[in-house]
Parts: structure tokens; sequence; C-alpha cells
């Protein structure tokens, strides 16, 4: 849900951004309001913490899925060393409880193996996810910096040009 919430709060900068009035006499640069772009980009940087406590909860739940399936191997490896002292003695059935037993670990230790490989392909892929989410965000942020900044520096050299322009005409009609 969260995920959902920085990508309409970005969404929404993006529709501000797009849609905010070209300057005058440049079609690249435009006008948008401060305090609501600066709203926005608070809120998103208040949601992005959010991201991180999902990316670690996934984190702390790979490690119990882990340590669940270790210890779901023990107990079957434990199991197999009673199944396998419960049986005669005898040589062929002793022989077939080795083979059982070997065969039961093998079988915990390949799923140990699978259970393993499978969570850190789940968790490297939702902090993957994640490390995107915030990576988009945060260039976002970063080009709405520079186009703010550019738009700043036009409207600070236009308004110096004006001035100069004045005064010269000013002085002019003076003479």
């Amino acid at each position: 849900m969260e995920e959902k919430d920085i990508q309409r709060l970005l969404d929404m900068l993006y529709g501000m951004i797009d849609e905010a009035k070209s300057t005058p006499f440049s079609s690249e640069k435009c006008s948008i309001n401060r305090d609501e772009a600066l709203d926005l980009l608070d809120e998103i940087r208040g949601k992005l913490p959010l991201e991180m406590r999902k990316a670690q909860e996934l984190i702390r739940a790979r490690e119990e899925y882990i340590s669940a399936a270790k210890k779901e191997v023990e107990k079957m490896l434990r199991q197999a060393e009673l199944d396998a002292k419960t049986i005669v003695s005898e040589s062929e059935t002793l022989q077939q409880a080795r083979q059982k037993s070997g065969e039961i670990i093998r079988r915990a230790e390949d799923r140990t193996h699978e259970l393993y490989r499978v969570c850190n392909t789940y968790t490297e892929d939702a902090l993957r996810r994640t490390e995107e989410a915030i990576q988009a965000a945060l260039d976002e942020v970063k080009e709405s910096r520079v186009r703010f900044r550019a738009i700043s520096a036009e409207k600070m050299q236009n308004q110096q040009v004006e001035l100069k322009e004045q005064r010269t005409a000013t002085e002019e009609n003076k003479a």
C-alpha cells in the first residue's frame, strides 16, 4: 500500500511539473508552485522510511524461515537416527535402515538448500524493487531541484535585465 502512496505522490509531482506553465521565451522551462512541490517532496520523504522498514521485515522473515527450515531438518535427522536405531540389527534390515536414513538426510539437506535458495531469491528481488523505487523517487527529486534552480536563475537574470533597461530608459528620459 505504501509503495502505491509513494508512486501516487511521485505522479502528482510529475503532473505538477508537466502541467506547469512555460516561462516566457522558453518552452523548456516552467514555473511551479514551490510550496506545493515542497509539500509533496516532504510527504515522499516521510514515507520512504516505511519502505526501508518493510525491507528489514522481509529480511527478518527470511531469517525466521531459514531458522524454521533448519529446525525441521534437525528434527528429520533426529527422527532418521531414531528410526535407524530402532530397526532390528539384522544385516539386511540394518543395511536398509542405513540407506533410508541416508536418503532422509540427503532429502533434508536438498530441501534446506532449496529453501535457502528460494528465500534468498525472494528477498533479493524484494530489496531490488525497494531500491529501485527509492532510487526513482530520489532521481525525480534531483531533477526537480535542477529544474527549479534553472528556472530561478533565469527569472533572476530576466529581472536584472529588466531593471537595467528601466534604469537606462530613466536616464535617457532625464537627459
